[in-house]
């Protein structure tokens, strides 16, 4: 089976940065795409960027330059580093990734997982 473990939430001052971390765990062979989401209390959840297996990355425009994802596959492990954090950056951030697992000398398609979230506060 398969776990994302996040990391690196916390509470920081408007301007600050923090560094997210989600570490795969388990039978994981490969994966395709890792990518982190937010939700805010009454919102709707909300792409704040992806990466690929080969480092294709994408970003949602609010993010304008502030974050940057990057991963490390030799410790299957996805990082979001956020700074110039806003108030409206306040959320629950999720990883989510496509894995690959192998067991039993098997390979198994990719499957999708998710991580519990972690909370990012950012105040003024």
């Amino acid at each position: 089976q398969v776990q994302l473990v996040e990391s690196g939430g916390g509470s920081v001052q408007a301007g600050g940065s923090l560094r997210l971390s989600c570490e795969a765990t388990g039978s994981v062979f490969s994966i395709p795409l890792m990518e982190w989401y937010r939700q805010a209390p009454g919102k709707e959840r909300e792409l704040v960027a992806s990466i690929t297996g080969p480092g294709t990355i994408n970003y949602a425009p609010f993010v304008r330059g502030r974050f940057t994802i990057s991963r490390d596959n030799a410790k299957k492990t996805g990082y979001l580093q956020m700074s110039s954090l806003e108030l409206e950056d306040t959320a629950v951030y999720l990883c989510h990734a496509r894995v690959r697992t192998r067991g039993m000398g098997v390979l198994r398609d990719a499957n999708d997982y998710w991580g519990r979230g972690t909370q990012v506060t950012v105040f003024s």
